[in-house]
């Protein structure tokens, strides 16, 4: 989050929506750096985008953020990695789950409410099975190729503080 300005913005008072603009990929690392720097056991990201706008590379700067040394990539055909880091990270990758009920035989609670950092990718496929409590990520195609706007909803104190922490981090840097 240190690149120009007027990156970091409240969108919805109301809500708690932020609004990040990447203008490139090395844009959408970063956020993922800072992001994975403040994260602590239990939590949760929902990340929500259509394909190519930048999930992976985002996962790619939170498991750099936690220290992992590990290759991160899309976990498409076993739904779920794992990577070392400062603590366990791991990553669900749910574009290929055809019915939300799948994920029951993932054992997803050991995860969801385990001892690491729990990152899913299509999360919305299983809405009734995430908890009320997370930080939801939105990430849309901007008007030009390489531009995403990258949408941080958090739910619950825990990720409203996470928020303030990047915000914080991001006016320190700007």
């Amino acid at each position: 989050m240190e690149r120009s300005n007027n990156k970091l913005l409240i969108t919805d008072v109301i809500l708690k929506k932020y609004l990040f603009n990447s203008d490139s990929s090395e844009d959408t690392f970063c956020v993922g750096v800072e992001l994975g720097r403040v994260l602590k056991k239990g939590d949760l990201l929902a990340i929500n985008g259509e394909l190519g706008t930048g999930k992976t590379c985002l996962i790619k700067g939170i498991a750099s953020g936690l220290n992992s040394l590990d290759i991160v990539s899309s976990p498409s055909f076993s739904i779920i990695k794992e990577y070392d880091g400062n603590i366990p990270i791991f990553h669900f990758d749910l574009y290929r789950l055809n019915v939300s009920e799948e994920i029951e035989e993932l054992g997803y609670e050991e995860y969801f409410y385990g001892n690491g950092v729990t990152l899913i990718e299509w999360a919305s496929k299983i809405q009734t099975y995430l908890p009320n409590e997370l930080l939801s990520i939105n990430i849309h195609f901007g008007q030009e190729m390489n531009l995403r706007k990258i949408y941080f909803q958090p739910k619950g104190k825990r990720y409203r503080n996470i928020m303030e922490d990047l915000i914080s981090i991001a006016n320190f840097r700007n």
